[in-house]
């Protein structure tokens, strides 16, 4: 990701059991943008919340199944990513239930890549 131009957060708002060709959508979201070289995602589960039907769907104790929000979060160059947004829209007409996608600009402080550990195999 070059840092010196203008760079833009996408943020998707979906849960935790909407499919895409029967996988995870936050899964393939995840995939094809490392996929499509974007400098990263990161998916967060919620605790809790409610979009367009209004049914509030949370966690309750010690349940792990339940349908919960999802956020996947992108973050890279604007012309990156109004182009996977365009490449991924499709995929949201696909689904049962309703969704967020929202874009804003972002101002990057601080980019610094990591370094990958080498796995030696003895």
């Amino acid at each position: 990701m070059n840092t010196a131009g203008e760079a833009k957060v996408l943020r998707i708002y979906i849960s935790n059991t909407d499919k895409f060709k029967h996988a995870p959508l936050y899964e393939m979201i995840v995939f094809a943008a490392k996929r499509y070289g974007l400098a990263g995602a990161t998916v967060t589960k919620g605790i809790m919340g409610f979009g367009s039907s209004s049914a509030i769907h949370y966690i309750k104790f010690w349940e792990f199944t339940e349908k919960i929000p999802v956020v996947v979060e992108i973050i890279d160059e604007a012309k990156k990513i109004d182009s996977f947004i365009k490449t991924i829209t499709p995929w949201f007409e696909l689904i049962s239930y309703g969704c967020l996608i929202t874009v804003e600009k972002a101002n990057i402080v601080l980019y610094k890549t990591g370094k990958r550990k080498k796995i030696s195999i003895i």
